[in-house]
């Protein structure tokens, strides 16, 4: 029961760390914040074009165009984007190393962003390599999206590892650091996404249901600002969860110079930044 106490615990200070540490970053780095809020501000002035927000008949038409699909994928590129500094301001315990472009961190960053690119592009104007074989559908693709997210949980460590500098974590070196901490990184994840995915949704339905053409700007302002904060906070979610599983294994997610850091400043390896 004490045990079980104490990871409830773990998680309400994770979470509120990371709502917290957001806000912070938020105000101290606007221009890093601004990233994905003027990329989602540039597809919703496409969508706002294309009426997309005029009623269901708008939204149904413009769901497919290229343009915002293109700039969907862009959204999905700059939502990722702020996770190399919003990672190390929160496990550096340095914020003003933490948004400098630093090597090997930001190269090893590209790599691991450039994944994730790969893998939206795919998602978006990728054939179906399944077609082939018979399986399509709604439950083929639901089953895949479970897949995908179940893979990226367990390389959650070797994103953030990799966003501190550490490339002595790989792929399957990451498997192992998660396999213990998996439902905790996936309460984590949720808790990070989830209480701002409901407004992001609701702020879309708001304008395209009752409000009037003139107010689905000012919406859509409000939503690129949830978006802002969304890409930190599933950023923060992933950064706390692998700090919570090395934690757990006892390994270091920095690299070693960084890991006397920690050990001389007594500060454990996935607190926040003070």
């Amino acid at each position: 029961m004490d045990m079980k106490k104490r990871g409830i615990d773990a998680m309400w200070t994770d979470v509120k760390t990371i709502y917290r540490e957001s806000w912070r970053f938020a105000l101290s780095f606007p221009l890093l914040f601004l990233i994905p809020v003027l990329v989602e501000m540039a597809q919703h002035v496409v969508e706002l074009q294309a009426s997309m927000y005029f009623d269901l008949a708008g939204a149904k038409a413009a769901e497919g165009d290229p343009l915002r699909l293109w700039f969907g994928f862009a959204k999905t590129l700059a939502i990722g984007l702020p996770g190399y500094w919003f990672v190390r301001y929160l496990l550096l315990g340095d914020p003003a190393r933490a948004v400098r472009i630093e090597w090997p961190a930001i190269g090893l960053f590209a790599l691991v962003f450039a994944f994730a690119g790969a893998q939206s592009w795919w998602a978006l104007f990728g054939p179906n390599l399944l077609a082939p074989l018979g399986l399509e559908g709604l439950a083929v693709d639901i089953t895949s999206g479970v897949a995908q997210q179940v893979m990226m949980i367990y390389l959650t460590a070797w994103a953030v590892a990799w966003a501190l500098g550490n490339a002595r974590i790989g792929p399957l070196r990451s498997v192992a650091i998660m396999r213990g901490s998996f439902w905790y990184a996936i309460a984590l994840l949720v808790a990070g996404f989830l209480p701002l995915m409901v407004p992001h949704y609701g702020l879309a339905i708001a304008a395209m249901k009752w409000a009037p053409v003139w107010l689905d700007w000012v919406l859509m302002i409000i939503d690129s600002l949830v978006v802002g904060f969304l890409a930190l906070t599933m950023a923060g979610s992933a950064a706390l969860a692998a700090g919570h599983a090395a934690r757990r294994t006892d390994i270091d997610l920095a690299p070693p110079t960084e890991n006397q850091f920690f050990r001389d400043a007594k500060i454990p390896l996935g607190s926040a930044s003070k």
